[in-house]
C-alpha cells in the first residue's frame, strides 16, 4: 500500500514538473510527465529495494520514502521536460552548423573537450556523493569491515516520532509561502494589498523555518538544538557579513589620499584561514589571557567568559566568521561599485535626492547580481567552511551552543567513528544547501537586473 502511494506521489509530482513541456498538448503533457515521476519514483524505490514501503517498518520511514519518490518523480520530469532531447529540430540544426562551417566538427567533438572536465567531476565529485548516500542507509564503523543495512533509519533518527507533524507542519509552510506569493502576483503593483503581500511575504519563510524546528527531534540528544545553532549562526554570518562588506566597501569607494592602502589593509584578512581566524578570536577573547579580559581589566570590569554563556559564545563564532568573509564581500562591492550608473547618480542629484535615496533606489540595484552571488557563496561559507572557526574558538561548546550542521557531522562521523549516521546528516544538509539556492534563484530571476539600473 505504501508503495503504491510513493508511485502515485511521484505521478502527481511528475505531472506538475512536466506542465511547462514543450510542443505537447495539456493532456498529454501531464500524462507524459506522470510516465516520468513514476519512473523516478520506481527508480528509487528499486535503488533502495523497497525497504522504506514495507509494514515492518515505523511510519516515519514510510513517510520519508513516500516524500523521496515525491523528489524523485520531480526531478525526473523537470530534467525530461527542460532537455534538449525533446527539440530535435534545434539539436539537427546545430548539429549541422557544426558540419557546414570552416571546421566541420563531428557531434563528438564537444564531448570530446569536456572528457577531462567530466571526468574530475565523476571521480571527485558525484561517485562521492553517491557512496555518501549510500553509506547514510547502512550501519558503519569506522575500521570495520562489515556493515548492516539500515534502510532509513539514521533519517527517522533525526525527527521525532509522530508522522503526522513531518508531513502536516512544512506542507502547511509551503502552502503559506505559495499563497503569500500567489497574492503579491495577482494584486496591483502599488496597492495596498501588494504592499500588505510584500509586508507578510518573509513569514512564509519564518513559518517554514519553524515547522522544521519542531520536526526534528528535542532533548539533549536530539538534532533540534544543531539546526537551530545552525539557523542563528548562519544567518548572523551571512547578514552581518554582507552589511558590514557593502557598509565598508562603500565607504572606501571614496576619492581619498591613499585608498589603495586602505582597501588592501580592509581585504587581507580574506587570505587567512578559517582555523587561524578561530584562534586569533580565542586569543582575542580568552577570559584568562585575553586581549578583550585584559582591556577590560584596565577599567576595572570583568568580561564574561563566552564559554560559559551560550549567546556570547555565538556571538563570538559570528564575530570571527563575520571577519573571515568581509574582505572577500568588501572586493566584489568594491568592484561593484565601479558599475554604479554614475549618469543616474548625477541626475538624482539634480533632483534633491538625498544620500540615503541614492544608495537605496540607485547604488543597490545596480549592485543586485553581485549581491546575489554573495548570498549564494556566504551561505555556503557558513554552512561548510565555518567548522575550522568553530573548532579551534568553541568546540563546540557551552553544552553544544555552537555546534553546527558541519560540525556535528565530523563529530559523530570521524570522532565518533560512525560513518553512516554522519553521512545521513551530511545527506541532509546538502539537500538544505540546493534547496536554499533553488530557492534563491527562483526568488531573485525577477528582482536582479544585468548591466544597469532598470
Amino acid at each position: 500500500m505504501t508503495l503504491f502511494i510513493a508511485l502515485l506521489v511521484g505521478a502527481g509530482a511528475g505531472a506538475y514538473g512536466f506542465r511547462n513541456a514543450l510542443r505537447l498538448r495539456p493532456q498529454l503533457r501531464y500524462l507524459a510527465g506522470a510516465a516520468f515521476g513514476v519512473l523516478g519514483a520506481a527508480v528509487v524505490s528499486g535503488a533502495t529495494k523497497g525497504c522504506a514501503y514495507g509494514t515492518d517498518v515505523d511510519s516515519i520511514q514510510n513517510v520519508i520514502g513516500v516524500a523521496i519518490a515525491g523528489a524523485a518523480g520531480l526531478a525526473a520530469a523537470t530534467a525530461a521536460s527542460s532537455t534538449k532531447a525533446a527539440r530535435g529540430a534545434e539539436i539537427a540544426k546545430q548539429r549541422s552548423e557544426l558540419r557546414t562551417g570552416t571546421y566541420r566538427l563531428g557531434w563528438w567533438w564537444p564531448w570530446l573537450l569536456l572528457l577531462p572536465t567530466l571526468i574530475i567531476l565523476v571521480v571527485f565529485l558525484y561517485i562521492p556523493a553517491v557512496q555518501t548516500f549510500t553509506l547514510s542507509t547502512r550501519l558503519v564503523r569506522l575500521g570495520a569491515p562489515n556493515t548492516i543495512d539500515v534502510c532509513l533509519s539514521h533519517f527517522t533518527e533525526l525527527l521525532v516520532p509522530n508522522p503526522w507533524m513531518v508531513v502536516v507542519l512544512p506542507s502547511l509552510s509551503v502552502a503559506v509561502i505559495w499563497g503569500l506569493g500567489m497574492w503579491k502576483q495577482r494584486a496591483l503593483v502599488g496597492s495596498a494589498s501588494y504592499n500588505l503581500a510584500t509586508t507578510l511575504q518573509p513569514l512564509g519563510v519564518m513559518a517554514l523555518l519553524t515547522a522544521l524546528y519542531f520536526m526534528f527531534s528535542g532533548g539533549t540528544n536530539g538534532y533540534r538544538s544543531i539546526y537551530l545553532n545552525t539557523v542563528v549562526i548562519s544567518a548572523g554570518t551571512v547578514l552581518g557579513g554582507m552589511v558590514f562588506g557593502l557598509a565598508i566597501a562603500y565607504l572606501a569607494f571614496q576619492k581619498v589620499r591613499g585608498i589603495g592602502v586602505y582597501r588592501t589593509l580592509l581585504i587581507w584578512p580574506y587570505a587567512v584561514s578559517a582555523p587561524v581566524a578561530g584562534i586569533l578570536f580565542f586569543m582575542m577573547f580568552d577570559p584568562t589571557a585575553g586581549v578583550i579580559q585584559h582591556l577590560f581589566d584596565g577599567f576595572g570590569i570583568s568580561f564574561p567568559n563566552y564559554r560559559e554563556s551560550v549567546s556570547l559564545a555565538r556571538f563570538t563564532v559570528i564575530a570571527a566568521s563575520v571577519w573571515k568573509v568581509l574582505g572577500y564581500n568588501i572586493l566584489f562591492y568594491l568592484a561593484g561599485l565601479q558599475n554604479v550608473p554614475i549618469e543616474q547618480v548625477e541626475a538624482s542629484v539634480l533632483d534633491g535626492a538625498s544620500a540615503w535615496q541614492r544608495f537605496r533606489y540607485i547604488v543597490t540595484p545596480a549592485l543586485g547580481p553581485i549581491t546575489f552571488f554573495l548570498l549564494i557563496t556566504n551561505l555556503t561559507y557558513a554552512f561548510f567552511d565555518i567548522y575550522g572557526t568553530i573548532d579551534y574558538l568553541t568546540r563546540g561548546a557551552p553544552a553544544g551552543a555552537t555546534s553546527v550542521a558541519i560540525y556535528e557531522i565530523i563529530r559523530v562521523g570521524v570522532d565518533n567513528r560512525d560513518i553512516g549516521r554522519g553521512a545521513a546528516q551530511s545527506v541532509l544538509l546538502f539537500l538544505a544547501v540546493i534547496g536554499l539556492t533553488i530557492w534563491q534563484f527562483r526568488r531573485s530571476e525577477d528582482r536582479i537586473t544585468y548591466g544597469g539600473v532598470g
